[in-house]
C-alpha cells in the first residue's frame, strides 16, 4: 500500500458526527505539533545564523558608538568576571545600576562574559548580538506555527523579522543587545508558558532584566491561553504581574538619572495624541514596507490638524480596532498578536515623553505581533478566497506559489539591512544617515558645526550647536573631545554654547538626592568647563567622600584641578 506523503504541517482532520469541530483559537496548548521536528528547527537556525552572519558582517568592525561607551568600553563593572562585580551588577540601586541609568543585570552579565573572551574586540561583541537576533528570529518560527500559522507561512514570519532592516539598529548596536537577549527570553518564555510554567517564569524575569519592554509577554501569554478555552492560570500570571512591579521600582527611580534635557514634545494634549497616533503610523509604514528606518529619528510632534501621519493612522487604527473586535468576539489567538504590538508600543509612544520618541530598535518588539496578527488574517483572508470546495492540490499549489512569492519579497529586505549595517563603521556614517532624513535635526547640525569649524567660522559653528542643543542635545564633553571642533574652541560663542550645556548638567544632577560618584564627577567637570573651581574642587571632595570605584580617578582629578588654580 502507497503510504501517505509526509508533511511538515499539521493536519487537520474533519471532526467525527456528533463531535465539535475545533474552535476558532488555534491548536491547544497541549498539542505537539509546532511545525517542523527538533532537527528541521536545528537546521533553519544554522541557516538563520549564516544568513544573518552575511547580513551583519558589514558592521563587524564598528566602533563603540554612543552607548556602547558607558555600557561596554569605559564600564569596569564588566571588565572582570568577580563575585564583587556580580554583586554590584546584581544591586537594583548600586553603582552599576546608575552608571548605566538601567537595572539591566541580564544585559550586563552577558556583557561581562563577552569582554572576558573577546575584551574590547568589536567583531566578538557584533557577533554575540547576531546570534542572539539569529535566536529570536528562530524561536519566532515555532511561537507562529503553534497559533495555528502553516509552518511555511512561520519560517516567512521568521525571516522576515531576521532581515528586516529595521532591526539593524538593535543588532548592529552593541549596546542593544539587551533588546535582542531580552526577545529571546520572552519567546521562550511564552514557548514554554502554560505547560512548563516555572521555566517559563525563569525566562520572564531573564527578559525583563534585560530590558522592561518584555512586560509584552504577559498579556500574550494570557490571551493565548484564554483563546484555546484552557483553564487560566491565575497564580503564575499573578506572579509575573508581581515580578514587572518589583522590577519596575528600580527601573523607574533611575531612568530619570541621565541628565538629558527636559522633553517637551507638545503643547497641548490633542498634540501629544495627535503625536502617539502619528508615531504608531510611522512604526506601521516601517515594519510593512522598510521605508523610513533612519540613524537617529528626530520626528517633530503632530501639531497640525493636517498633519498626514496622523491623519492615515486613524484608517490604520479602524482596521485593527475591526481586527482585534473580530478575534476577540471568536475568542480567537490573533487578538493576542495585536495585543502584543500594543502594548510593546506603549512605552514608546510618548504617553510619557522623552527625547528623540521614535527609534528603528524600538520596532523590534512591536514588529513580531505585527507579524503575528497580520498572518494570521492572512490565513483567513486565503481560506476564504479558495473556499472549501477546491481541491486540495490546488490549495497546495496557490500555498506554494505564495511562499516562492515571499521568499522573492526577503530578498531586497537582506540587501537594505546589509547596507544599512555598512553605515555603523563609524559614528560619521552614522550622522550622516540621520542628516539625510532629518536635516533640521541635532545630528544634521552637529555636521554644520563640523563643516563651519573647519572653515574656521566659530560663530556658525556655535549656531549650529546652539541649534543641537535646544533640540536636547547636551554632551559638551563629545563636543570639547572632537577633533573637528578644535579650531573653534576658543570662539567666545562656542564657549557660551558649551556653558549652558554644562549649566544644565549641573542643574539636574542638583536634583539627585544621593548623587553618585559618577554623577558628582560629572558635575566637577561642569563646572570647570564654566571656570567655577572652587565649586568643582567641592564637587570632587563630595565625590571622594562617598567612595567607591572611582577614588583613585578623583584623587587625579583633585590633583590636576589644584595644579590649575596655582
Amino acid at each position: 500500500m502507497r503510504q501517505p506523503a509526509r508533511r511538515c504541517a499539521i493536519a487537520t482532520r474533519t471532526p467525527e458526527r456528533g463531535k465539535p469541530a475545533p474552535t476558532a483559537g488555534g491548536p491547544k496548548a497541549g498539542a505537539p505539533a509546532i511545525g517542523f521536528t527538533p532537527g528541521v528547527y536545528a537546521l533553519i537556525g544554522a541557516v538563520f545564523f549564516a544568513i544573518a552572519l552575511l547580513v551583519y558582517e558589514p558592521a563587524f568592525d564598528g566602533p563603540f558608538v554612543s552607548d556602547d561607551n558607558h555600557y561596554l568600553k569605559n564600564n569596569s563593572y564588566i571588565h572582570e568576571l568577580s563575585l564583587e562585580n556580580l554583586r554590584i551588577i546584581l544591586d537594583p540601586f548600586g553603582a552599576s545600576t546608575i552608571a548605566i541609568v538601567n537595572y539591566a543585570p541580564v544585559q550586563l552579565m552577558i556583557h561581562a562574559l563577552a569582554w572576558s573572551a573577546f575584551g574590547s574586540e568589536v567583531t566578538g561583541h557584533h557577533v554575540v548580538n547576531v546570534a542572539f537576533h539569529a535566536l529570536a528570529s528562530l524561536l519566532l518560527v515555532p511561537l507562529l506555527a503553534r497559533s495555528g500559522i502553516a509552518p511555511l507561512a512561520a519560517l516567512f514570519g521568521g525571516a522576515f523579522f531576521l532581515l528586516h532592516p529595521a532591526n539593524v539598529e538593535a543588532v548592529a548596536w552593541m549596546s542593544q543587545l539587551k533588546t535582542t537577549a531580552s526577545m529571546v527570553f520572552a519567546l521562550a518564555a511564552l514557548l514554554a508558558f502554560p505547560k512548563r510554567a516555572t521555566l517559563a517564569t525563569v525566562c520572564f524575569v531573564l527578559a525583563l532584566l534585560a530590558k522592561p519592554i518584555a512586560v509584552f509577554a504577559l498579556p500574550v501569554a494570557a490571551l493565548t491561553v484564554w483563546s484555546r478555552r484552557e483553564p487560566m492560570p491565575w497564580r503564575w500570571l499573578a506572579l509575573w504581574a508581581l515580578l514587572f512591579v518589583a522590577f519596575s521600582i528600580s527601573e523607574l527611580s533611575v531612568h530619570q538619572r541621565s541628565g538629558a534635557a527636559e522633553a517637551v514634545l507638545y503643547q497641548t494634549p490633542w498634540v501629544l495624541v495627535r503625536t502617539i497616533l502619528a508615531l504608531g503610523m510611522r512604526y506601521l509604514v516601517m515594519a510593512a514596507t522598510a521605508v523610513g528606518v533612519s540613524a537617529f529619528h528626530e520626528p517633530d510632534p503632530a501639531y497640525a490638524l493636517g498633519d498626514p501621519w496622523w491623519l492615515a493612522s486613524l484608517a490604520a487604527l479602524s482596521l485593527l480596532a475591526w481586527r482585534s473586535w473580530i478575534a476577540a468576539r471568536r475568542r480567537n489567538i490573533e487578538l493576542s498578536y495585536w495585543v502584543w504590538a500594543l502594548v510593546a508600543f506603549a512605552p514608546v509612544s510618548q504617553i510619557f515623553p522623552f527625547l528623540y520618541p521614535l527609534a528603528d530598535r524600538y520596532l523590534y518588539f512591536i514588529l513580531p505581533g505585527l507579524l503575528g496578527g497580520a498572518l494570521l488574517a492572512g490565513r483567513e483572508g486565503f481560506e476564504r478566497a479558495l473556499g472549501r470546495g477546491r481541491s486540495a492540490a490546488l490549495r497546495s499549489r496557490v500555498a506554494w506559489a505564495l511562499a516562492g512569492c515571499g521568499a522573492i519579497a526577503l530578498i531586497p529586505l537582506g540587501v537594505q539591512s546589509h547596507a544599512r549595517a555598512a553605515i555603523w563603521r563609524s559614528s560619521t556614517l552614522l550622522l550622516a544617515d540621520a542628516a539625510r532624513n532629518y536635516p533640521d535635526g541635532v545630528s544634521a547640525s552637529l555636521l554644520r558645526a563640523k563643516r563651519a569649524a573647519q572653515q574656521g567660522d566659530g560663530p556658525a559653528a556655535a549656531s549650529a550647536l546652539r541649534a543641537a542643543y535646544e533640540r536636547g542635545f547636551n554632551q559638551f564633553e563629545q563636543l570639547l573631545g572632537d577633533s573637528g571642533l578644535s579650531s573653534v574652541h576658543d570662539d567666545p560663542a562656542f564657549k557660551a554654547v558649551i556653558s549652558d550645556m554644562a549649566q544644565g548638567w549641573i542643574e539636574s544632577i542638583a536634583t539627585r538626592e544621593v548623587p553618585s560618584q559618577g554623577e558628582l564627577r560629572m558635575v566637577a567637570r561642569a563646572h570647570v568647563v564654566r571656570g567655577e573651581y572652587v565649586q568643582a574642587a567641592e564637587a570632587l571632595r563630595r565625590a571622594l567622600a562617598l567612595g567607591g570605584r572611582m577614588d583613585d580617578q578623583i584623587r587625579t582629578d583633585i590633583e590636576n584641578l589644584s595644579n590649575h588654580m596655582r
